[in-house]
């Protein structure tokens, strides 16, 4: 496997701006918000809603315990997981996942452990869990929230 060009940092700072880009470019105009920024990492407009609040985690795809992961009094409404494909070049697979379906569908521990707030989902079982998400960058209005189409 080729070494990567890019710290930790890096990847991450990209791939939020890739998931800006993207939803700018399906016409919900996106920008990141500062580093450090509490609970999300960009902040998108639908045209005629309010803004929503999307958490981008990012990861390279690897075959086993390797886990996205995110907790349960983080502020957002979306989940962005941005899979970087090492054997592709600027291969990625990108899903955009409401956040009522990113809880629903997360493992977590149980109540008494010291991870309690932790949600996550192991990176090789991302596909197979929100395979409609996939690429869904345009937000439509639905009941309270916004949902993907």
């Amino acid at each position: 496997m080729q070494r990567r060009l890019y710290t930790s940092k890096q990847m991450g700072d990209a791939c939020e701006m890739v998931v800006a880009a993207e939803l700018t470019l399906a016409g919900v105009p996106a920008l990141k918000v500062p580093d450090n920024w509490p609970g999300y990492d960009v902040i998108a407009q639908p045209l005629g809603h309010s803004p929503q609040r999307v958490s981008v985690k990012s990861r390279t795809f690897k075959q086993g315990p390797s886990y996205v992961t995110y907790y349960d009094f983080d502020q957002f409404d979306w989940l962005a997981i941005v899979i970087l494909l090492p054997d592709v070049t600027n291969g990625r697979a990108i899903y955009l996942i409401p956040r009522d379906v990113s809880d629903a569908l997360a493992r977590r521990d149980k109540p008494t452990s010291k991870t309690a707030a932790e949600r996550y989902f192991r990176v090789d079982q991302v596909e197979s869990l929100f395979e409609k998400y996939r690429n869904y960058f345009i937000l439509h209005p639905v009941g309270r929230g916004l949902v993907a189409v």
